[in-house]
């Protein structure tokens, strides 16, 4: 297998992480979550920064997790934060050719019910059924259109998504 950067990008609650961590075991790359990236990137934690710097700010941090996670040597997995595909700069990189870019793609009353009260989730207070159907309306077309490949994260297990993901790979 040809190593690669996969980048799992999708809404919260879509499984990247979960995704992500099958997909490692099948591959035996190293999977990194978004906000071990951006607390390595940043030296402090997504929610901390949240709170004591804004939206902003996070998105800013959002984007240099991108760019450290499209620096690192492949093969790599990694779950991306869902607020970089608001970001042009971002979307074009994410569609450019250093990285395998697969869409966890969940609809939205699944995402709702996964994420529940929305603990520990504080951009999704006070209403995260709101909040997320927001969110889903302004990301889902462009997750596909930066996406080499979609996903519905719905049914099935994790592991059977990751051998799509698998045999999806380009080979070289």
């Amino acid at each position: 297998m040809t190593p690669v950067r996969v980048l799992l990008i999708g809404m919260m609650g879509s499984g990247k992480s979960t995704v992500g961590r099958a997909l490692s075991e099948r591959t035996t790359w190293v999977y990194r979550d978004n906000d071990e990236i951006l607390a390595e990137v940043e030296g402090i934690a997504t929610d901390e920064l949240l709170e004591q710097r804004g939206r902003e700010a996070l998105r800013a941090a959002e984007s240099r997790g991108l760019t450290h996670v499209l620096s690192s040597e492949p093969p790599l997995i990694a779950g991306i934060a869902g607020g970089v595909i608001e970001s042009a700069t971002d979307r074009a990189r994410l569609a450019g050719p250093d990285a395998f870019v697969v869409y966890l793609h969940t609809p939205i009353e699944v995402l709702v019910e996964r994420v529940g009260t929305g603990a520990g989730r504080p951009w999704l207070q006070p209403d995260p059924e709101a909040a997320l159907s927001t969110l889903y309306e302004g990301r889902d077309e462009l997750y596909r259109e930066v996406a080499d490949l979609v996903i519905d994260t719905h049914h099935g297990e994790a592991f059977e998504h990751a051998d799509r993901i698998v045999a999806a790979l380009p080979s070289r």
